[in-house]
């Protein structure tokens, strides 16, 4: 393991609140996480079993890990560790170097395999360009502060709006103004991504605990019209993105009944004895 990955894993570890990590083995259990006695600590881990792990199986396995992940107070550091640049020198002279992951395997940091990989090789092509002061300095305003932070604690943009003070077209204006002073691309950026590069470059501390928006992510700036937030899945339906408006319940009337409305049975016509 290279030094760089070495000191990633080395903060990892040495954080006071890496005990608390939601994959942690339960002590009373060392087969299940520590974070939901329901999900084995096997869930971040790769399949190894014999064949293909069936589909469904893996999708709710993955999504346990990282319902956990997204509560975990050491994300951010556990993702930094995993997304950690591994070079190995090129063995002959014709030969390249060797770029990997420190962990390219499993669930890590509120990440799958996948997503990092594709992380690397957008690096690794130099479209992942450095952020310039200039932008970060506009990026550290205290209105898109305040809604970075209510980003990571909520998920439907009028609580985001709610939490950050402002209303849900400037929450939306933030978002999306701060995807392009991050070098995110709107269209496919997701929320997830916007904290994460916000965690990188110190607008939110390392130890953000950043809440999981589920198997469809949340996109990181709103529609173009800035209308509302959307999820990055063909076919969602929008109408689940925002809670069901409240409805006040009436009382129903009731409707007494005296004896004198009821209407009253008919009565047999008694002839008189003969």
């Amino acid at each position: 393991m290279s030094i760089a990955a070495t000191v990633a894993r080395q903060e990892l570890t040495d954080h006071p609140h890496y005990k608390y990590r939601g994959c942690a083995p339960d002590e009373e259990n060392p087969r299940v996480s520590a974070g939901d006695p329901d999900v084995p600590v096997t869930a971040w881990d790769p399949y190894t079993g014999d064949g293909a792990e069936p589909q469904k199986t893996r999708i709710d396995r993955e999504g346990a890990a990282l319902r956990i992940c997204g509560f975990c107070p050491v994300q951010s550091l556990c993702r930094a560790y995993a997304n950690t640049e591994v070079v190995t020198p090129a063995e002959g002279p014709g030969d390249l170097d060797m770029v990997h992951l420190a962990e390219p395997e499993g669930v890590w940091g509120g990440q799958l395999a996948l997503d990092r990989h594709r992380a690397l090789i957008a690096r690794r092509a130099g479209t992942d360009a450095p952020v310039s002061e200039q932008a970060l300095a506009k990026a550290r305003s205290p209105q898109k502060l305040a809604v970075l932070r209510a980003l990571a604690t909520e998920l439907y943009e009028s609580r985001v709006a709610a939490a950050a003070g402002v209303s849900v077209d400037r929450a939306n204006w933030n978002r999306s103004v701060l995807c392009t002073l991050l070098g995110l691309d709107k269209e496919t950026a997701t929320r997830d991504d916007l904290l994460a590069t916000a965690v990188h470059y110190g607008l939110l501390p390392a130890n953000m605990r950043i809440r999981w928006d589920g198997l469809w992510p949340i996109a990181a700036a709103p529609n173009t019209d800035g209308s509302r937030q959307r999820r990055i899945a063909p076919g969602f339906p929008l109408a689940l993105l925002d809670p069901l408006p409240v409805v006040p319940r009436t009382r129903a009337r009731r409707v007494i009944r005296t004896l004198h409305t009821l209407p009253l049975p008919a009565l047999p016509v008694l002839e008189p004895a003969a």
